[in-house]
């Protein structure tokens, strides 16, 4: 079952069926090989996917992001840390990070970070002589910082699946977050010395001071997302609401940028985003039910633990390379609805924390977002520079070894992850 079910699975995805209608497609060859053939399971399945409120907090968090991008709130995150940082040798590269890392404290979604950021950004890092390729592959590395500094959209639907806290996912996503940031910048500093970047003017106290009151509401507007959130005031759906309002408020009436004109296109791309997660969770809830039932986690297991010889340190080695791979051919959202329910009762076998898991899983998953040929992020920024995806290869290579590395450093330190959730109790 196990054999047929990735057969099944991949050889659709090759043959460029859309992920959905494979899951759905695979999850009928699993009923007719089980002799259980319920049609009408299927789509109770799909249904019970995304009846959920935690899962609510999508579309909400993908609308704040497209409003704070077209209301103006994205671009004055971008001056604001280009103030702080862009006098240095090469500083627009720490701009797009530190902006990246502001952006994921709202948006929740790599794609959503990259767009935002990318535009602002790429066109100026080209026109003050930025290598067009190394920057866009910084960009987009950048932009998978989105999913894990919290909120994130993964972890929410991680949560709903592994049914472990939201929140604490949140919580522990943090410091792997902040540690990819570094990371990159490192990456990126030697780079800049390699090619001496010219560096922007250094702002005077008083630009620095006038940048930050213009970009006051829009900072402070992860403040209050997660802030409501730890202090129990609401939970990650209602905090996405709050971000939504508080996002058309600011961006309509504070700096007067999101207009009329612009509600139709912003709440249709939010939709569209929203649909096509939407679809997945439901086709992987339905696949979910039949690899269940058709026990092909404990097969799995079964494999890991012959392969591990019952090695906890081993057995996440193994787990990493498989999610690393699947990251190359698979997007994050089926990837996770996909694995997750089958590789958490092998985490639960071994004692590990399913927050720590969680985490290390969506961090994963991430670097598949930036990973050819697939590598949806990296689309994103090939689109915004106008290369191709052949040209980026190799500039992007880079940043992912440091993500993988930052991966691992987790893995085998996990009070990286658990310590602030901890905290929590």
């Amino acid at each position: 079952m196990l054999l047929a079910f990735l057969l099944g699975l991949f050889g659709l995805i090759f043959l460029g069926v859309p992920i959905a209608f494979s899951l759905i497609l695979t999850t009928v060859v699993l009923m007719v090989l089980s002799g259980n053939i319920t049609p009408s399971l299927i789509a109770q399945s799909i249904v019970r996917g995304i009846d959920s409120f935690p899962i609510m907090a999508i579309p909400f968090f993908m609308l704040a992001g497209e409003i704070m991008n077209v209301g103006g709130i994205s671009r004055r995150i971008v001056y604001f840390s280009k103030a702080l940082v862009g006098h240095v040798t090469g500083g627009l590269g720490y701009v797009a990070v530190t902006a990246s890392m502001i952006f994921a404290g709202v948006s929740g979604s790599a794609v959503a970070d990259t767009s935002a950021i990318g535009s602002i950004l790429l066109p100026i890092m080209d026109k003050e002589g930025y290598d067009k390729k190394k920057s866009t592959a910084l960009v987009s590395a950048a932009g998978c910082i989105g999913p894990i500094i919290p909120p994130s959209i993964p972890m929410i639907l991680f949560g709903v699946v592994g049914g472990v806290s939201i929140v604490k996912l949140f919580l522990g996503g943090i410091i792997p977050g902040i540690l990819i940031g570094i990371a990159l910048m490192i990456m990126w500093y030697f780079h800049a010395k390699k090619h001496n970047y010219r560096s922007s003017e250094k702002a005077s106290f008083k630009q620095v001071v006038t940048s930050a009151r213009e970009a006051f509401w829009a900072l402070i507007l992860p403040i209050i997302i997660l802030g409501g959130i730890l202090l129990g005031i609401c939970t990650p759906t209602e905090a996405a609401v709050v971000a939504v309002v508080y996002a058309f408020i600011i961006g309509t009436f504070v700096y007067k940028e999101f207009k009329p004109s612009h509600w139709v296109e912003t709440f249709v791309g939010a939709a569209k985003g929203t649909s096509v997660v939407m679809l997945v969770c439901g086709a992987g809830t339905a696949a979910g039910y039949l690899i269940s039932t058709a026990r092909i986690p404990e097969l799995l297991s079964n494999t890991l633990l012959s392969l591990a010889s019952g090695n906890v340190l081993l057995v996440m080695l193994l787990i990493n390379i498989l999610l690393l791979a699947v990251g190359c051919v698979m997007d994050l959202t089926p990837a996770l609805l996909i694995l997750a329910p089958m590789l958490l009762p092998i985490i639960k076998s071994y004692g590990l924390d399913p927050i720590y898991f969680g985490v290390v899983m969506t961090v994963n998953l991430c670097i598949g977002l930036i990973t050819p040929p697939v590598g949806n992020v990296l689309y994103v920024g090939c689109g915004l520079s106008k290369i191709s995806m052949s040209e980026i290869v190799r500039p992007i290579f880079g940043f992912i070894i440091v993500m993988v590395v930052v991966l691992f450093i987790i893995t085998y330190i996990p009070g990286l992850i658990t310590f602030i959730p901890s905290l929590a109790k």
